[in-house]
């Protein structure tokens, strides 16, 4: 099991209410070294942020159920001088010729005017790359990713060790040199969230969607946190969704908010949206089957109730919540 769903599920029963159920991880933590400790398994595992799995069950908890050239100018040169020859004249002394007159400095022609056909656009230059600063380390001469990246790996060295405030301070300096590096903002959000710091979480969680709003387990894992704090979970998931289309599990997350503020016509549309991904997911139609009897759209809510039951993958108790949904429908 995923680290992320051991968090959520923990954060469930703080909430007193049921167990989420698993989801699979799809952000894996880079490479680290062989872990000999069980903090070292909680880092190797922190970037596991993956979708909620209790999405379909929040709109049913919040029912008190179980829930851009110029021409070039030519100089032009002046005619050259030619002094007249006359005949020599017999004096006593010749007097010696004026010295002649300097040439006129070449006056440049006007340029051309422009005109559509010899007009171009004249491109500026591209900025010069602004040079990577390295940084002396021991001795050494290291870039920022080298110091990031050797920054964290000594974190996960920390944590070899379990000390895990000081593995905190470790992640954090190197989110200070670096902060989008991923392994270790996810690592920190799963320590954080493990040591029972759900607004240090919360303002990583943060952090890292205003860097890049283009990260939907991030989305869906502060929103959680939202959920269960009363922070602004919807407002969180609709500003990335316009990055998590085809995701059945964020639709199907943000339906159960949806729900849970009483948006049941929004709701059903993303369940539809959601099982569209994944139609054997019990959980989906049942949460669909909520919105829809909400929206007085009896017929539609049984059949989804029905397909709910037919996928063979309630539980028990979620199985009893259908059926006597079905035996209110029904009758």
């Amino acid at each position: 099991m995923s680290l992320i769903n051991k968090m959520l599920q923990d954060l469930d029963a703080r909430a007193g209410q049921p167990g989420a159920a698993p989801l699979p991880a799809d952000v894996r933590l880079a490479p680290a070294p062989e872990p000999r400790a069980r903090w070292v398994r909680v880092a190797l595992l922190g970037a596991a942020l993956g979708a909620v799995g209790a999405a379909g069950l929040i709109g049913w908890r919040a029912m008190g159920e179980p829930q851009a050239p110029a021409v070039a100018a030519t100089p032009v040169q002046a005619a050259p001088v030619v002094l007249p020859v006359s005949a020599p004249v017999q004096v006593a002394e010749v007097a010696p010729p004026p010295p002649p007159e300097p040439e006129p400095e070449p006056v440049p022609a006007p340029p051309a005017p422009r005109t559509e056909s010899t007009r171009a656009t004249v491109k500026p230059a591209p900025a010069p790359r602004k040079p990577v600063a390295p940084a002396v380390v021991n001795g050494r001469s290291e870039t920022t990713a080298q110091r990031t990246e050797n920054t964290y790996r000594r974190a996960l060295l920390v944590l070899e060790d379990g000390r895990v405030t000081e593995a905190i301070a470790t992640l954090q300096a190197a989110l200070k040199i670096d902060p989008r590096h991923e392994a270790s903002r996810q690592t920190l959000v799963g320590l954080l969230i493990e040591a029972r710091r759900p607004d240090e979480a919360m303002r990583q969680l943060q952090a890292a969607l205003t860097l890049d709003a283009r990260q939907p387990s991030l989305a869906m894992l502060l929103a959680r946190l939202q959920v269960e704090r009363g922070g602004p979970a919807l407002a969180t998931l609709m500003r990335t969704l316009p990055h998590a289309a085809g995701n059945g599990e964020y639709h199907a997350f943000l339906a159960g908010v949806l729900q849970r503020e009483g948006r049941h016509r929004e709701a059903a549309e993303h369940y539809q949206a959601a099982l569209r991904t994944a139609s054997g997911n019990g959980v989906w139609w049942m949460g669909l089957g909520i919105s829809l009897q909400a929206e007085k759209r009896d017929a539609e809510a049984v059949a989804a109730f029905w397909q709910a039951l037919g996928s063979g993958t309630l539980s028990p108790e979620l199985t009893a919540f259908v059926e006597r949904r079905l035996g209110q429908l029904e009758r």
